[in-house]
């Protein structure tokens, strides 16, 4: 076998204690630190987010574990009995230009501590040396003795037998250092997957005498980043779910809220027609598309229907729920139906659904001859009247939410309106939110509305439906909303 040649250089020198120990104290203090993480995340398996946040951090325990073993060892050192000798084998370095006295088998094999340990196969007589831990680590007893190179194959996987055979064929013919993993399946079953890293020994002629090894079992930090592969796969199908979601929610939303834009005279032409308006102001988180609706449709008898609601929940199942309501309303508003019986047919629907919701609307039908609006509601809070500067919420008749108890009776108000008066119709969603107020506060219901009737001279001075929506947008559009919300503004016409 051809000489391996390399050139003499003085070996390094071992690392100040106080340095190493230094090391060692940030590496606890990181540990620590990476424990309180993971003890306070959320053990939440059904969030993708939190799964994959928990295994980061695991990885990051077995990362570190590893890294204070590997300390210690630098921090202990070689055994204070070995001593160099230019006749004892060598440990060859390919490609560092070093070669450096190799411990004795008895003290490399009490070197290693965790999950670490050391081999050395012997070429001239056949001899096999394994620390205890490196026994440990395969799971076989020492009385069993040390597996030979030959021996070795057997326990790793099929897939594997060929990667440890083209490294130890490379170290031992072309005397290249191993550097590779493996799995090995244990007597009791149990697969390992373990780190080597090794070398050729050379001996006083320059041949390869034998090959020393380090086996480190990586199986818990291979696991971890495999966890963190998967969590973090999951995490982005998830949100590729939730995008595709939300997408399908806004065009379902798009498709089934009126194409108009700007002010709407309903019924067409006239003097006494309604000038309308509306606008949707999304959730202070975007990704929360909702159920809100707003609609202002013409009815066959010259009257027309004003309505706004919320269907709960949000994406695509609260849109296609309120597509349904809403496509049910308008058919059932055209027969010529009271706002009172439209809320209690649409109760029925939403209670005999496959898919329990629970919603909450008002219904309007005005009367543009006789200046009459007609309402219901259901859980929804008033429509607000502006008159001559000052506004105020209209009194509620009875009304439940929308599916929350099976033949519920819907109560009716009716309202004389004048020529200029202003209706403002909205969802609850309109609110801000309040920290540290429950989203079922009164008060926090109240906030929302409150803030529009301070607007009422302002609104009164508007001169269109379009520019009293854009008063609202301004003053409300920028506030930190727990739901989206939708605002209607109907502008009585005068002869």
């Amino acid at each position: 076998m051809p000489s391996h040649t390399f050139a003499d250089r003085s070996a390094a020198q071992p690392p100040e204690r106080g340095a190493v120990d230094a090391l060692i104290s940030q590496t606890r203090r990181l540990r620590g630190g990476v424990d309180a993480v993971r003890r306070d995340a959320v053990s939440d398996q059904d969030d993708p987010q939190i799964r994959w946040q928990r295994a980061l951090c695991d990885l990051a325990v077995h990362q570190l574990d590893d890294l204070g073993q590997q300390l210690g060892q630098l921090r202990e050192g070689l055994p204070p009995n070995l001593e160099p000798a230019t006749t004892s084998p060598t440990t060859a370095s390919a490609g560092t230009g070093l070669s450096l006295p190799l411990p004795p088998p008895e003290t490399r094999r009490s070197a290693p501590v965790g999950r670490v340990g050391s081999a050395e196969w012997n070429l001239l007589t056949d001899e096999v040396d394994w620390s205890d831990e490196l026994f440990r680590i395969f799971g076989r007893s020492p009385e069993d003795g040390p597996l030979s190179l030959d021996e070795l194959p057997s326990w790793l996987s099929s897939e594997d037998q060929p990667l440890l055979t083209a490294m130890v064929t490379d170290c031992l013919v072309d005397g290249r250092p191993i550097d590779g993993e493996f799995r090995i399946v244990r007597a009791d079953g149990t697969v390992r997957t373990l780190h080597m890293m090794g070398e050729p020994v050379l001996d006083a002629d320059g041949c390869t005498a034998s090959m020393w090894a380090v086996l480190r079992d990586v199986s818990e930090l291979r696991r971890s980043q495999r966890a963190v592969r998967e969590t973090r796969d999951s995490l982005q199908r998830q949100r590729h779910i939730a995008q595709t979601e939300r997408r399908v929610a806004v065009e379902l939303q798009e498709a089934v809220l009126p194409p108009w834009r700007g002010s709407l005279r309903l019924p067409h032409g006239g003097p006494d027609s309604l000038d309308l308006a509306a606008h949707y102001l999304p959730s202070a988180s975007s990704t929360l598309i909702g159920g809100d609706w707003y609609d202002a449709l013409p009815l066959p008898d010259g009257q027309t229907l004003l309505s706004v609601g919320d269907l709960t929940g949000h994406g695509v199942t609260a849109t296609s729920g309120m597509a349904m309501l809403l496509g049910a309303l308008r058919g059932m508003a055209v027969t010529g139906a009271e706002p009172g019986a439209l809320m209690g047919w649409l109760n029925q629907l939403l209670d005999a659904s496959s898919q329990p919701a629970l919603g909450s609307a008002v219904c309007c039908r005005y009367d543009a001859r006789r200046r009459t609006l007609v309402w219901s509601q259901a859980g929804h809070p008033a429509p607000l009247l502006f008159r001559n500067g000052t506004g105020c919420a209209l009194r509620s008749p009875e009304g439940v939410l929308l599916g929350a108890t099976s033949g519920a009776v819907y109560g009716q108000a009716e309202e004389q309106l004048e020529p200029g008066d202003l209706l403002v119709l909205h969802t609850d969603g309109l609110s801000p939110r309040v920290t540290g107020v429950h989203d079922t506060d009164p008060e926090d219901r109240s906030t929302g509305a409150q803030r529009v009737l301070d607007l009422a001279p302002r609104l009164s001075a508007a001169r269109s439906a379009q520019e009293c929506v854009r008063i609202v947008v301004e003053e409300l559009g920028d506030a930190e909303r727990e739901d989206d919300a939708c605002v209607l503004v109907a502008r009585i016409g005068s002869s």
